[in-house]
């Protein structure tokens, strides 16, 4: 039977499929429906070509990320695909058949071997969580912010009155406690008080809002991470960041150091003529990385063994920024060994590595 490799060029609407046989031939292309009929026609069209053995995908964590759950659930390889390059594009064309068919031939080349994160169980919902909780998060900085920029223009008399408070939050407090005489609201002393009530009302809905997610986020990722919420310095947030990055199917990065990777925490070489030395990686995930970086920082002031270590770094000569990046590694070597034992605990699929190695070396 002919083994099939087909790509996948996701859309809001539709997605367009491209199939190709062992030797690159291109046997077809199709447009289905983003739906579950949609889905089951995608595939069966797929299957009458041969026995499809992998398929490229764009998009897997949004466009896509319904088709990956149907293909994976099937038993069916899903390959993360990159967008193509833009000199790609130049020189072929755009359109959806030209890229459904790239992304099957980087597969079939194995230029493309990532695989799709597996969006099905808890740390999908911990990461639906999280999106409302940072959203929640933005939203009520900015309401502070809008705050303080009104208390400035507002009317001299308002101001002394909420002068006492010294931080936005204490002042949006006080603005709740305003009663703005609606009937004058061409009066600029009443439109201030209304418009610094509406957001102070604003800012105590998104903190119940964020509290409300912090109650339901803490026993998911308790429960997805209980090894790693009890490492020193890791927090609620942070676990739920590190889960969200790799994925419950964890199995898919290779070993610590692509995690390291991942995290934006792998070090780069910056070497030249006498000088020896690697610079932090700007690549990654940056929220992760962001995580990495406040567990290292906490771990700095809080536990005896970083201290000595960062000051052994210091008397080589090895300035703070290199010394932060060399602690994110090895945290991030050590969370992966957590984490990968985590997960193990909620699918049979995964399976624990050797143990995880010294979290940096003796000081």
């Amino acid at each position: 039977m002919t083994e099939i490799t087909a790509g996948v060029d996701a859309h809001s609407d539709t997605h367009h499929a491209a199939a190709l046989d062992e030797r690159g031939r291109l046997l077809g292309d199709s447009a289905f429906a983003t739906s579950a009929e949609g889905y089951r026609q995608l595939l069966a069209w797929l299957e009458s070509f041969g026995e499809v053995t992998r398929v490229g995908v764009e998009s897997t964590g949004s466009y896509a990320a319904g088709l990956a759950r149907f293909l994976a659930a099937r038993g069916i390889a899903v390959v993360e695909v990159n967008q193509p390059h833009a000199h790609t594009r130049r020189r072929r064309g755009k359109s959806d058949p030209l890229d459904a068919e790239a992304a099957a031939r980087k597969v079939l080349a194995g230029e493309a071997t990532a695989v799709a994160k597996h969006t099905g169980g808890i740390v999908e919902s911990i990461r639906q969580l999280r999106v409302a909780r940072e959203g929640a998060v933005k939203a009520n900085t900015a309401a502070l912010n809008q705050l303080y920029e009104l208390l400035i223009t507002a009317p001299d008399e308002l101001r002394q009155q909420l002068a006492a408070p010294k931080t936005s939050r204490g002042k949006a407090v006080l603005c709740l406690r305003l009663r703005p005489d609606r009937a004058r609201l061409h009066e600029p002393l009443q439109a201030a008080k209304l418009a610094l009530r509406s957001v102070a009302e604003r800012v105590r809905e998104l903190d119940r809002q964020i509290r409300l997610l912090d109650q339901h986020l803490a026993p998911l990722v308790a429960t997805a991470a209980p090894r790693t919420t009890s490492l020193l310095g890791v927090s609620t947030q942070h676990a739920g960041q590190l889960l969200t990055t790799a994925g419950q199917k964890i199995e898919r990065l290779a070993n610590d150091g692509a995690f390291a990777r991942l995290c934006g925490a792998s070090p780069i070489p910056a070497s030249s003529g006498r000088t020896s030395r690697h610079r932090l990686n700007r690549g990654g995930d940056r929220k992760a990385n962001r995580a990495l970086h406040l567990i290292a920082v906490c771990r700095r002031r809080y536990c005896a063994r970083t201290r000595a270590y960062a000051n052994r770094r210091t008397a080589e000569g090895l300035t703070k920024p290199e010394i932060i990046r060399c602690l994110k590694r090895y945290i991030a070597r050590e969370l992966y060994h957590t984490l990968r034992a985590d997960l193990a605990d909620l699918g049979p699929s995964i399976t624990p590595t050797q143990p995880p190695r010294a979290f940096f070396p003796r000081p």
